[in-house]
């Protein structure tokens, strides 16, 4: 089905790559109007270079000021989708205070940003779809490793649920994708950086009852029709898109 999006304006943050960029892609070919953010000029240009049709804008997701400056210049916000994360690999004993608040600045405060800059343009027209990725690991499921990982995007679904409910009234509607583990260039950074590659991309698919990871376009898919008029009686929802990891 094309145009499922048509005439629809969509903000993608961490669009770079992996989730954010399938997800820019995947509504730009639906029909709608994306503005895709990053924080990296390279992998945006690389983006605009593929796909000359998805407007490009550096922005970094933790600076407020910069939000608000972006945010100010729309008149109409339908879609907005926040993809920005940061993994820390550790438990409780593995997390100081630096690896906390880095993690919580990345993964929920700069949703906080997005999302308290955005919602008055969709007030003003009673309409809006907000889309939060969080993650299975979460208040879902607890994973090894994961501590300051999993109580961030925890705090997500809280977000996600809180915003829902404080507007389901104005037609503005906030759920939240809750992925496995998929395959994006930061889970290949993580393997590479770990201290044997092999093992951690195996162990990696072996907790996947599928056995094999998910892929980028997989979360797209379902965020396109979070983002359409086909979801509209849909809000404060969790949905685990994890191969089933949940089960």
């Amino acid at each position: 089905m094309a145009n499922r999006l048509k005439d629809k304006i969509a903000i993608v943050t961490a669009a770079g790559q992996g989730i954010g960029k399938a997800t820019a892609i995947a509504f730009s070919n639906e029909g709608a109007k994306v503005i895709a953010t990053d924080i990296n000029d390279k992998t945006l240009n690389e983006l605009k270079k593929e796909f000359p049709k998805i407007e490009v804008q550096k922005l970094d997701s933790t600076d407020n000021d910069s939000i608000k400056k972006f945010i100010n210049k729309f008149d109409k916000i339908d879609i907005l989708f926040n993809a920005v994360g940061f993994v820390h690999h550790g438990t409780i004993l593995e997390c100081d205070e630096n690896d906390w608040d880095f993690s919580f600045n990345v993964n929920i405060k700069s949703m906080y940003f997005m999302c308290k800059s955005a919602l008055p343009i969709m007030l003003k027209n009673n309409s809006g779809s907000i889309i939060n990725i969080s993650s299975v690991v979460s208040s879902i499921k607890g994973l090894p490793n994961r501590f300051v990982y999993g109580a961030t995007k925890a705090s997500i679904i809280g977000l996600t649920k809180s915003i829902a409910s404080d507007f389901v009234k104005n037609n503005i509607r906030c759920n939240a994708i809750a992925p496995g583990t998929v395959f994006t260039p930061s889970w290949e950074d993580r393997v590479r950086q770990s201290k044997d590659p092999v093992k951690a991309k195996k162990d990696f698919i072996a907790r996947q009852p599928m056995g094999r990871l998910g892929t980028a376009q997989e979360i797209a898919d379902f965020a396109i029709y979070l983002g359409s008029d086909e979801s509209t009686f849909t809000t404060g929802n969790v949905f685990s898109v994890d191969g089933g990891m949940t089960i």
